[in-house]
C-alpha cells in the first residue's frame, strides 16, 4: 500500500471547516482539542486561523460572561465528530502554519476529523468577528471573500 505524504494528506484536503484533532503545547491541558479551519481559502492560505472546540460549557460561559456573541454551542449530534455538547471560544484564535500541522501529522500527533457543515463555520467566524479580544488582522482575513 502507498503511503501519501502528510503535505500532499493536509494541503490537497484542507477547506473551510476541516478539523483536526491535537494537542497544543502550553495549553491549559495536556489533552487533545477539537481544533476548526475558518480560512475560506485555507488550500492557498500559509496562515490557518483555528477556533478551539471545549466540553466545559459553564466554564467557557462563565469565561467569556460579558462577550456576547462571542461563544458558539454545538449541540450533540449537530457536528459527527462531536460526542458531547462543546462550545467554542470564539475570542481565541489560533493562528498556525499549514506546515506546523503538516509536522503533527508526520510525528502522528495530528488527526483529521469529518469537515464541519459551512453553517456552523459561517456562526463561528460571525462570533469571531464580533469579538473585541481579536486582532483586526485576523478579521481581515477571516472578511476575505477571493
Amino acid at each position: 500500500m502507498i503511503e501519501i505524504p502528510a503535505a500532499v494528506q493536509i494541503r490537497t484536503t484542507i477547506r473551510q471547516g476541516s478539523v483536526y484533532y491535537f494537542c497544543v503545547e502550553n495549553f491549559s491541558s495536556d489533552a487533545p482539542h477539537f481544533f476548526i479551519v475558518l480560512n475560506r481559502f485555507p488550500s492557498r492560505d500559509e496562515t490557518l486561523l483555528l477556533v478551539c472546540a471545549s466540553s466545559q460549557i459553564e466554564k467557557v460561559k462563565w469565561r467569556r460572561r460579558g462577550l456576547t456573541g462571542t461563544v458558539v454551542e454545538i449541540r450533540n449530534g449537530e457536528y459527527v465528530d462531536f460526542t458531547v455538547d462543546s462550545i467554542v471560544d470564539c475570542n481565541t484564535v489560533f493562528v498556525k502554519g499549514v506546515d506546523e500541522l503538516i509536522s503533527k501529522l508526520e510525528m502522528g500527533n495530528l488527526k483529521a476529523k469529518s469537515c464541519m457543515d459551512t453553517t456552523l463555520v459561517e456562526k463561528l467566524r460571525k462570533a469571531v468577528l464580533k469579538s473585541p479580544l481579536v486582532e483586526n488582522s485576523v478579521k481581515n482575513i477571516l472578511r476575505e471573500t477571493v
